[in-house]
């Protein structure tokens, strides 16, 4: 039996991050704790996806971007020369704001990544979307829908069939930028008991404006404001003891 892990699995050391001229991000350092939901939040347009962003590569092709400063996974830096950018998000995997599964049946929505990264021959496809649609608690609901688009299912399936995409390659993080903002109650409700289960297994991190939602679901809180990570922490101290009063500010609901 392996010794549990106790290293971040994600680490910022004084990450930086420009847009052309206009600086989004201010050395934000932290490290991210495997197994665990770790919240990101602030006011809006503070940094929070961009930084998440960041930790995906997904502003290379962004026009005028730069970086300072060093993102690791696992000990190694995700910029070093050499890095295979495709590679290194199917270690890193992204559920973005809104559903976007793609226009396909939606056993191919997840067995999409798997055959893209020849993770799996092909006969053991099967298992393999099986297995990540269980994982996103959508099996019972879609097993008999597989040949069905994606786009067919509600707002909600949607974005656990967007989640199931993810887990198809078996990351060892899972990002996800404000996952339930375009959801109903019952729907986010799925949405945060499944994050709670995936912790188990993966590393989480959560952009979200719902501050009920942070406090219910995360471990660890990371407050951004105006490109800064004011404070991280543990979840209930920075909820209860927060040691910034910006952070207690916006918790309180005082701005943002």
């Amino acid at each position: 039996m392996s010794a549990v892990r106790t290293t971040a699995v994600l680490e910022s050391q004084a990450y930086s991050f420009w847009y052309g001229p206009t600086q989004a991000l201010h050395e934000v350092s932290c490290a991210i704790p495997p197994n665990a939901i770790t919240a990101l939040i602030g006011p809006s347009g503070c940094g929070k996806t961009t930084f998440l962003r960041s930790v995906n590569r997904l502003h290379d092709l962004t026009p005028g971007a730069r970086h300072e400063g060093d993102i690791l996974l696992d000990e190694g830096s995700i910029f070093a020369p050499g890095t295979d950018v495709v590679a290194l998000r199917r270690r890193i995997g992204m559920v973005f704001q809104r559903p976007n599964p793609f226009p396909k049946p939606v056993y191919d929505n997840v067995a999409y990544g798997p055959r893209l990264n020849a993770l799996a021959p092909a006969r053991e496809l099967p298992d393999r979307v099986e297995r990540a649609l269980r994982q996103a608690a959508l099996w019972d609901e879609v097993s008999d829908r597989l040949r069905e688009p994606g786009t067919a299912l509600s707002g909600g399936q949607q974005q656990r069939l967007c989640i199931a995409r993810a887990l198809a390659n078996e990351p060892e993080v899972l990002l996800m930028d404000e996952p339930c903002s375009a959801l109903d109650p019952i729907a986010t409700q799925r949405i945060e008991e499944l994050l709670v289960e995936l912790k188990k297994t993966y590393t989480i991190v959560i952009v979200t404006h719902n501050m009920q939602q942070a406090a219910r679901v995360s471990d660890y809180t990371g407050f951004f404001y105006v490109g800064r990570l004011v404070e991280f922490g543990v979840t209930q101290q920075v909820f209860t003891r927060p040691t910034d009063e910006r952070t207690e500010a916006y918790i309180t609901g005082r701005f943002g």
